[in-house]
């Protein structure tokens, strides 16, 4: 939690630095916005809106006339529950052509687009009302309006639930005889289906052939019952005549018939005569001749009435044609049981084949009431919505005529004034200055790549820190010694400013002391001989730092020389105002010795200036008396300055810093970016550079968000505190400058 606060916080005041430096441009575009609101408030005049209501209900016309009560013509649905209905109308009651109709009819010299915009048409919440209001200069341009709008709306709510029906009513007449002609089919395929599947009253078939099924299972069942009875009878019978029935038949028929027991008779009779005959007489006599003849004659006589009886020619005795009267009784029976049994049989076949049909047509009989019902509903669905058309048809021609609509004006116009309300539009562009100031300082903040902090500058380079040399300059910044409570004279901002000579107590001073001391500190085996001091990119103060590092080493009694190797641009003898031609580049050609050339400034400080300003200055520095002369040099003095030209597009720091100790990289807030930054830091990685640590030049203390910076009372000295080893407060290096002088 405690390092999420601190994140937060650390944002909080990173936001508040950026408005900070770009206040110039927040402050500029709040006070344009601030004065463009407050003209406009100028400007502004009393204005009049004249408002009217329209509410929306059931219309009733339909019900009090009974006709249309279901056609639902005009009729907005779930009015009050949900703003959609009443959007809707209020978007008509704003669209082009109401209020093109509303400027033709009170010739306004408006736009359609114009009159929309001060047109205000607002559902009231809760209620099925709307409320239409329009601002202008003029009141009763204002009511008139209004009223017109209202006007034109319900007119035009009229005509198009008119427009509604009539439109209805022509597609129901071009419906109705497609709908005819289906309704006349669908009776022609029913009627035709009964016919050619002989069907009457299908459900009532129905009923009849289950119950007429269930009869003939009863009826076959009892037939059944009593052929079993008759045939057991029969075959008692039989068993007691000892005939077949067919032969019981044929000997009753052939004793009842006349003609066969006549001769059956005069056989015997014969035969009687022939027996008596034959004891008489001998064979051969005429008489048994005749009678045998006779008998002969009889029997052929007997078999051909036979033959005629039965219809077939079969040999019956003469004893099989008399029965007695008890067999006769039994043949008869057993004729009348054999008869009856055929005829149960027969009656059987009758039922059952009666059953097999009635089973066939109900088993068709699903497949039909299907096909039928599918029939029925066809011509039911094309019968009703025939019916519902010329229904609805009817009802639609009388509610053409009826006044149709459920938009009703509620209130007519009525006129306001309204004065502008000055303390709420200022607010209100304030706080849109405020905002737009906001995001244009931002937004100018994030197009400057420059680097804008002390953070940023250690965040891109992340060499060690050495110091922080605060911003001063002009007659804005006061700085003040440990002794006088005056200000500081304005310096010359032209040239490098040595501050720790002229202000020997201020806190840069004691920057600079810190930066000696961090030097010294920074080699504990071998101490810092040379060194180079460069920055990234031009304007970062580098000469200025190398010519205060100087005076702060030489105060502390050690013999330091400043060498001016910005061969290009040359500024050191303008910081000590020294007069001579003879320089560095004098001393590298052999012209003249460097003790010559060097000139001392203060006590046990040296410089030694640029000279003449050679064609090709990296030639010169990239040479073996240039090597010789740094050595040299070395050996002379406790401590050598070289002041050379930034890293962009230069290689003269990087040439002599494989010639000395190290480099001290010169870093400044606002005018280095983070290209240049990054590509600085590549080059001197790729150059193998000893880079000795970074200064941090001109940094405005109040816009770090770190706590560098500490103000001890109203009127005490400026501080540096370094958390960085080996790092001091700026009071104890004083201190120790105080005690080595």
């Amino acid at each position: 939690m405690d390092s999420k606060d601190n994140s937060e916080e650390i944002d909080f005041q990173k936001y508040w630095l950026v408005l900070k430096r770009r206040w110039s441009i927040a402050t500029v575009i709040f006070g344009a916005i601030l004065i463009l609101t407050s003209l406009q408030l100028l400007k502004q005049k009393s204005s009049y809106e004249a408002k009217a209501k329209i509410i929306f209900r059931e219309d009733r016309t339909s019900t009090l006339t009974g006709v249309g009560e279901e056609l639902e013509l005009g009729e907005l649905r779930a009015i009050g529950r949900e703003a959609g209905p009443l959007q809707t109308q209020a978007e008509i009651i704003k669209s082009t052509p109401v209020t093109q109709e509303v400027i033709q009819s009170l010739s306004l010299d408006l736009e359609p687009q114009e009159l929309a915009d001060n047109l205000n048409v607002e559902p009231i919440t809760g209620t099925d009302v709307l409320e239409i209001s329009y601002k202008s200069k003029d009141p009763d341009l204002s009511t008139a309006i209004v009223n017109k709008i209202i006007d034109v709306y319900l007119n035009n709510h009229v005509q198009f639930n008119r427009a509604e029906t009539r439109a209805a009513s022509d597609f129901i007449r071009q419906q109705l005889p497609a709908n005819e002609a289906a309704v006349r089919e669908a009776e022609s395929a029913l009627r035709q289906f009964k016919e050619a599947n002989g069907i009457i009253a299908l459900p009532k078939e129905a009923d009849s052939a289950v119950s007429i099924l269930s009869s003939l299972d009863s009826e076959i069942a009892q037939a059944q019952a009593q052929l079993a009875k008759v045939t057991a009878r029969s075959q008692v019978l039989q068993s007691q005549v000892g005939l077949e029935s067919e032969q019981a038949v044929v000997f009753t028929a052939l004793s009842q018939s006349p003609g066969v027991q006549e001769v059956l008779i005069q056989l015997q009779t014969a035969q009687a005569e022939l027996s008596v005959e034959q004891t008489r007489y001998r064979d051969g006599h005429p008489a048994i001749d005749n009678l045998e003849r006779r008998v002969e004659a009889l029997n052929t006589l007997l078999q051909d009435r036979i033959e005629q009886v039965t219809g077939e020619n079969q040999q019956v005795s003469a004893g099989s044609l008399q029965i007695g009267q008890l067999q006769q009784g039994l043949i008869n029976d057993l004729v009348q049981s054999e008869a009856d049994r055929a005829g149960l049989l027969q009656q059987i076949a009758t039922l059952s084949n009666t059953q097999a049909a009635y089973r066939q047509r109900a088993s068709s009989l699903p497949k039909l009431e299907q096909a039928q019902r599918e029939l029925e509903r066809r011509l039911q669905a094309a019968q009703i919505t025939y019916e519902t058309l010329l229904t609805r048809l009817q009802e639609l021609q009388v509610a053409e005529n009826q006044n149709i609509g459920n938009a009703r004006a509620l209130s007519s116009a009525v006129v306001s004034t309204i004065k502008p309300n000055k303390k709420l539009a200022l607010l209100t562009g304030g706080g849109v200055g405020i905002l737009l100031a906001i995001a244009s300082a931002f937004t100018a903040d994030l197009l400057d790549r420059s680097v804008k902090t002390l953070k940023e500058s250690r965040d891109l380079f992340g060499y060690t820190l050495l110091t922080v040399i605060p911003a001063f300059g002009g007659g804005k910044r006061r700085f003040y010694s440990d002794k006088l409570d005056q200000p500081t004279p304005k310096l010359d901002q032209s040239i490098p400013r040595v501050v720790i000579r002229d202000l020997p107590f201020s806190a840069i001073a004691e920057a600079y002391q810190m930066l000696q001391a961090n030097l010294k500190f920074l080699s504990s085996d071998k101490p810092l001989k040379t060194i180079v001091v460069t920055s990234s990119v031009a304007h970062e103060g580098k000469s200025e730092i190398a010519a205060n590092l100087a005076v702060a080493m030489a105060q502390i009694g050690r013999r330091v020389l400043l060498v001016d190797t910005n061969l290009r641009h040359p500024v050191q003898h303008h910081v000590w105002d020294i007069v001579s031609p003879i320089g560095l580049t004098n001393v590298i050609v052999e012209q003249f010795d460097a003790d010559v050339a060097v000139q001392e400034v203060l006590p046990n400080l040296f410089v030694l200036p640029a000279g003449v300003i050679p064609p090709n200055p990296i030639a010169l520095l990239d040479s073996m008396r240039m090597a010789a002369l740094v050595e040299s040099l070395s050996n002379d003095y406790d401590f050598v300055i070289f002041d050379t030209p930034p890293l962009a597009g230069k290689a003269d720091a990087a040439v002599l810093g494989k010639l000395t100790d190290g480099m001290l990289l010169v870093v400044r807030p606002g005018i280095i970016d983070s290209a240049s930054a990054s590509a600085a830091k590549e080059f001197l990685k790729q150059s193998d550079q000893h880079v000795l640590g970074m200064v941090i030049n001109g940094v405005n203390v109040k816009s770090e968000p770190d706590s560098y910076f500490y103000y001890t009372g109203r009127k005490s000295r400026q501080e540096v505190d370094l958390a960085l080893p080996p790092a001091q407060t700026s009071s104890s290096l004083l201190g120790e400058r105080d005690r080595t002088r």
